[in-house]
């Protein structure tokens, strides 16, 4: 058995830039980098280990964005503690600081800003990636969207492995993950990466999960923390162009977005594949 040492509560801060990508054998040089931040509770994750030494960390994954023609797409990974993640409607919740947690859709936003430092807060560990609008065109919205969740999981997994390599006691740790993707489908891992620090396939259980934001508590956190993240750079975006409205819209292609956009033509951060923005610029509509 491995032993564990558990040390005082200790957040370890994740940060990522990455420029260049292998997507399906093809090297890619991304058109902007994509950054992911995070972290790590060692205190929890050690905690979980001991309690569960025979369960495979459980990680939820969630995007926002896919739809608005402005920005990035965000997409988060988080784990909850073990007995806090599971089927919404078992109400793992219950009596926690999250029970308001559910589908980020079927929040308010103000109910969406309380939980998201909550969920930052009681997580064993999080990651958040933003996929700008220039690599969105360069590979698509579906590829991106798969990028993120790709780069959140796998990143999280080498840090905990990391991590918990450098405290084991001469015996590495077993680690067994459970990757639950909101959707139909998962990406495809980065193997050869994973098995550098001991995680093998058959380690990770991919699970695509339909709607899973509103069926799992674990998918639900992850998308609060993709919602409020590409709203705070919504915000971001609307202070530097306040003509635009963002605030209201989002980026997404409401009247009021099109006719900015009419007016005062295409930002730098709109997304180009995307047939209205095309148009718009077919048109000359451009800043």
């Amino acid at each position: 058995m491995t032993k564990i040492i558990i040390l005082d509560n200790h957040i370890l801060p994740i940060s990522i830039t990455i420029e260049h990508i292998e997507i399906k054998g093809q090297y890619i040089n991304l058109a902007a980098p994509i950054l992911l931040t995070g972290q790590l509770n060692t205190a929890k994750l050690l905690a979980e280990c001991q309690l569960k030494q025979d369960e495979p960390l459980q990680i939820g994954v969630d995007e926002a964005g896919r739809g608005p023609l402005l920005g990035s797409v965000n997409v988060a990974a988080t784990i909850l503690p073990h007995a806090w993640s599971g089927l919404i409607e078992n109400k793992p919740l219950q009596d926690t600081a999250l029970s308001i947690l559910t589908d980020s859709k079927q929040l308010s936003e103000k109910k969406r800003d309380i939980l998201y430092p909550l969920v930052q807060q009681h997580s064993v560990g999080y990651l958040v990636a933003k996929i700008p609008a220039a690599v969105i065109d360069q590979i698509n919205i579906l590829q991106a969207t798969m990028l993120g969740m790709r780069l959140c999981t796998e990143a999280l997994l080498v840090v905990i492995a990391n991590y918990l390599q450098t405290i084991a006691d001469k015996t590495p740790y077993d680690i067994q993950a459970e990757l639950l993707f909101d959707g139909n489908r998962c990406p495809e891992l980065d193997c050869a990466k994973l098995a550098r620090v001991g995680i093998e396939p058959s380690d990770i259980d991919c699970q695509a999960w339909v709607k899973g934001d509103a069926r799992h508590t674990s998918i639900a956190a992850a998308s609060i923390l993709a919602k409020v993240s590409r709203d705070h750079t919504m915000y971001q975006l609307d202070a530097q162009y306040p003509q635009y409205g963002i605030a209201k819209h989002k980026g997404y292609p409401t009247k009021a977005h099109m006719q900015a956009i009419d007016e005062f033509g295409v930002l730098p951060e709109h997304r180009r594949s995307y047939a209205p923005i095309k148009k718009a610029l077919d048109n000359g509509k451009i800043t």
